[in-house]
């Protein structure tokens, strides 16, 4: 059958699988299995999440479709690289093991970030095996953690933010082929960190002008 051979599928499940013991930890670190979705933060609000990440991706949208041509993909490769990418590196990362760490113990920010963005770094090293790149992909992978990071925090600890803004960064780079691996040419990150200026100064006017206090501040770079 045809969903058996689909390598999609097999990706979405093979996480799925892997996910098992990190839902249960968090069930037995929390004491409650009924919260595990709150915990890690994917009960917030999707349509805010995907609004949020649309807005703020769209200077790579548009630049991309000026200056490269849509490439033809499968599904399985979409499907892939982008919402099972983006989904399930966020939940582990970010929703776990960042935000175990921040949100539950009384570790700041900066070392309950450090963790997660080393490993998500180096889940990235695939992507090459020269060492020039290799360091370029790391540092762009691991500030790129931190970013995502620092967007669930700020978002009230809606994941959805930073997946649908993984996912959004992800497709655009993807469909468009800008490059084979994260790290890109001087075009692409030009509007890549367009993108990331826009997601920061979004999210501190918003919290502004709405009177919301920022959820990381210089006491808690440390210790909380």
């Amino acid at each position: 059958m045809i969903w058996i051979q689909s390598k999609s599928l097999g990706h979405v499940l093979t996480y799925a699988i892997t996910i098992l013991p990190l839902l249960l930890t968090t069930a037995l670190l929390r004491k409650s299995l009924k919260y595990v979705s709150r915990n890690l933060g994917v009960n917030g609000n999707l349509l805010v999440g995907m609004l949020y990440a649309f807005l703020c991706t769209l200077p790579m949208l548009v630049a991309f479709t000026l200056r490269f041509e849509l490439t033809t993909m499968s599904f399985d490769t979409i499907i892939i690289n982008t919402i099972s990418s983006a989904f399930f590196e966020e939940l582990i990362f970010r929703g776990f093991l960042f935000g175990m760490l921040y949100r539950f113990t009384h570790l700041g920010f900066l070392p309950a970030v450090f963790l997660g963005s080393l490993l998500f770094g180096i889940a990235h090293l695939y992507q090459s095996t020269d060492t020039t790149e290799l360091a370029g992909i790391f540092i762009m992978t691991f500030l790129g953690s931190i970013l995502f990071a620092w967007i669930y925090s700020e978002w009230n600890f809606n994941l959805w933010t930073a997946i649908f803004l993984h996912c959004f960064m992800n497709l655009y780079w993807l469909i468009f082929n800008v490059d084979d691996t994260a790290l890109g040419g001087i075009y692409a990150n030009a509007f890549r960190f367009a993108t990331i200026f826009i997601a920061i100064a979004g999210t501190i006017i918003y919290k502004q002008k709405f009177n919301i206090p920022m959820s990381i501040s210089r006491k808690d770079w440390w210790l909380k």
